[in-house]
Order: C-alpha cells, then sequence, then structure tokens
C-alpha cells in the first residue's frame, strides 16, 4: 500500500500530460484527475474527451469533469478523494474553496519564470519579445493569479531558431520533471517558499486573440520575424493577401535595404515573396492562404498567381 501523499491532478492539453505521467511513473499515488468535459469538435461534432482525460483512464486514475468549479455536488465529491495535495497544469482558474482544500495545498506548474510572464500565453510572449531564456515554475497558488510562493523554477534557453512549438515541447518535458520533483520535495517536507517580488518593469503573458495575431508592418524587421515564431504553429500570425487572410508560420531576415511602402510586397512567382517592414524586407517561408493548406513558399508561388 503506498504511504505517499494523496494527489489530485487538474489538468486538460497535451501540454499536462507528461507531468501526469511522470507522476504516475514515478509511483505517486494520484487518487483522481480534474478535468474539462468532453467537447464537440471535428466536422461530425463528436464529442471529445481531453488528452489528461484519456491517459487517466487508460490508467484507471478516477476522472472529474465538472462544468463549474464551484458546484456543490463536485466540492462534495473532491472532498470525498481526501487529498493532501493538489497539482494544477494547464487548467482553469480555480476558486479558492477548491485551491483552499488539501492540507498540503494546491501547486501550479507556470511556462515562465515568475514573476515574469504571468498569464495566459508565456510561451508565446516570451519567443514574441526575443527573449533568449525562460523556464518553469512551481508555486503555490493564492488569491491573485501567478503571484504564489515559488518552490522550484528550471531555466530552459531560447535559440534564434526556435518557434513558440518547439519550445512548448521543451518546456512540457522540463515541467514534467519539476512537478516529480516539487511532490517528492512536499512530501519529504522539505521545499522553499519564496515570495515572489514585484520588478518594476514586470513582463505580462496576457491571453492572446485573433486580433492580436495580426502582423503590423510598421514594426522593424526583427520584431515581425519574432511575432511570427511566437505565434507559429498556433493561433498563428497573419495578414492580408491578394484580400485574403493568410497566416504566416516562417520568416526570415533579408538584407535588403531597397525602397519601398511597409506593406508592399514583393515576388518573383517562383521562389520568394518579401514584405517591406519598417527598416528593411523581410521574407516568407511558409504560409497558408485562406482556404489552402500549409505550403512552403516556393509551392505556394507555382500554384498561386499574386
Amino acid at each position: 500500500m503506498s504511504t505517499s501523499l494523496r494527489i489530485i491532478f487538474m489538468g486538460t492539453p497535451d501540454f499536462a500530460v507528461p507531468s501526469l505521467q511522470s507522476l504516475v511513473e514515478s509511483n505517486s499515488n494520484v487518487v483522481a484527475v480534474v478535468t474539462v468535459p468532453d467537447k464537440p469538435s471535428g466536422r461530425g461534432q463528436k464529442q471529445t474527451a481531453s488528452p489528461v482525460k484519456i491517459y487517466a483512464e487508460q490508467q484507471g486514475i478516477p476522472v472529474l469533469q465538472p462544468e463549474k468549479l464551484r458546484d456543490p455536488q463536485f466540492l462534495e465529491q473532491l472532498r470525498s478523494y481526501n487529498a493532501d495535495l493538489q497539482v494544477v497544469v494547464a487548467f482553469r482558474m480555480l476558486p479558492e474553496v477548491v485551491w483552499n482544500m488539501p492540507p498540503k495545498g494546491t501547486f501550479n506548474l507556470h511556462s515562465s519564470l515568475l514573476p515574469h510572464y504571468r498569464g495566459a500565453a508565456p510561451i508565446n510572449w516570451a519567443v514574441i519579445n526575443g527573449e533568449t531564456e525562460t523556464g518553469v515554475t512551481t508555486f503555490f497558488i493564492e488569491k491573485d493569479i501567478d503571484t504564489g510562493k515559488i518552490i522550484f523554477q528550471d531555466k530552459e534557453p531560447i535559440s534564434p531558431e526556435d518557434d513558440a512549438g518547439a519550445l512548448h515541447d521543451r518546456l512540457m518535458e522540463k515541467g514534467a520533471a519539476l512537478v516529480v520533483k516539487t511532490v517528492k520535495a512536499i512530501e519529504a517536507g522539505e521545499y522553499p517558499q519564496v515570495p515572489q517580488e514585484e520588478p518594476e518593469n514586470i513582463k505580462l503573458a496576457p491571453k492572446i486573440f485573433r486580433e492580436t495575431c495580426e502582423i503590423n508592418w510598421d514594426r522593424p524587421a526583427l520584431e515581425i520575424h519574432n511575432f511570427v515564431r511566437g505565434l507559429s504553429p498556433y493561433p498563428a500570425a497573419w495578414t492580408i493577401l491578394n484580400g485574403l487572410s493568410c497566416k504566416i508560420f516562417k520568416t526570415f531576415l533579408t538584407d535588403s535595404d531597397e525602397e519601398g511602402e511597409t506593406g508592399e510586397f514583393r515576388t518573383d512567382q517562383k521562389t520568394y515573396l518579401h514584405f517591406k517592414t519598417a527598416d528593411s524586407w523581410i521574407g516568407i517561408e511558409v504560409l497558408q492562404l485562406e482556404g489552402k493548406k500549409r505550403m512552403q513558399i516556393g509551392d505556394f508561388l507555382r500554384g498561386y498567381r499574386l
């Protein structure tokens, strides 16, 4: 019989699965999982389970899927598991009645080096802002979002070639290891709780909307290049091309100093498509025109006349 802490895990997307899997494989006592209700998706609008639910059910772990986290029936169900600790990875904001329930508290895994990049999209904004380093943080949840006492952090470099997708995948694995380290430390009763500083120039990571993703060609080329990297592959930066919405997934910086109006594009209809920015021209490598599939620029230009 396991003598380890009774843990409830809360999470939804692919990002959360390695953390749950690492807890299971390290013999942590995960007694239940909380995730979102199944949602209709695809052409047939078939009810689809979250990645966390799929993994939990494969492991025989009970799954709770509340519509509302303050629902009395859900809260009663949650209490019935007598959890010592709750672990949150990529889930919803929790009301105090939930995060304050277990005696050892509730900790969250966040994909940045807190206090910087508090918010819903820390991976995207770190790349958009041209950072060369980010990381993962575990911290105890308190009333204000992403402000609780820090337990552990682990740094991760950002290379000039990284996009948000590549960084996401590395932080997903690094975060899983940090979650296990945090649980083991809490189990042993030896873990730091460091209050977060409040830097003057704190960088935040607000939720990203479609309008956030429109490219502003009046910005310098490097800013636009980082903007595209930070939104690739999802939700993707976009612009208007020949009157149609066009997602841009990959760009490169050119050394061209030719004159032109910002937002103007030039192409040889075979190999290149360049846009004028505030200070130079930027080349497009991978794009997707509205109604078309994602393509390399050469394939796109062979099939579409600009």
